[in-house]
């Protein structure tokens, strides 16, 4: 990592830390009401506006950086932490690429698992009628089918997100 990413880091995340503190809200409602204070000694003029308007907008516009860079790696700490969770355990592998799916891809296994929470809390219902019981298997049998089917346009997805990260000549 060069020594300005890692300053940048360090700069982000001391800044991030210390402005979600209560300490950090104190100084800012101090500062806006210094500035409320002092706009009659300026007869709340144009200038006296323009101090606090400036002043917050390059604050936000600069807190937007330091923000995103913080989501960033905190987002991409927690996927980690998550692909080790399902790589290590009877989870199904495929879920590891879901970030590299599209939207419409990724609501469908939403719905996906959706469904077979009711189905789960349906059987847990109805499994002392065996009519019920019977359909609730067949049900079951269309998810399961639904799952290998999103298995397979994963898989689909991962080979194609290899091909064409693998470069030309592969």
């Amino acid at each position: 990592m060069s020594k300005l990413s890692q300053a940048f880091r360090s700069f982000a995340e001391a800044t991030a830390r210390y402005s979600g503190r209560p300490a950090a809200f104190l100084t800012a409602a101090f500062i806006v009401v210094v500035w409320a204070a002092s706009g009659p000694m300026f007869h709340f003029g144009d200038t006296w506006q323009l101090v606090i308007n400036t002043g917050t907008t390059i604050i936000t516009f600069l807190m937007v950086f330091l923000i995103q860079n913080s989501q960033n790696r905190d987002s991409a700490a927690l996927q980690i932490k998550l692909d080790e969770l399902i790589r290590a355990t009877e989870a199904r592998n495929s879920l590891i690429d879901l970030d590299g799916l599209d939207e419409d891809a990724l609501e469908r296994i939403r719905e996906n698992y959706r469904k077979l929470a009711h189905r789960k809390e349906e059987e847990a219902r109805r499994s002392h009628n065996a009519s019920r019981r019977a359909r609730f298997e067949e049900e079951a049998e269309e998810a399961c089918e639904e799952v290998r089917e999103i298995d397979r346009e994963l898989a689909q997805a991962s080979a194609d997100h290899a091909k064409a990260h693998a470069g030309p000549g592969s």
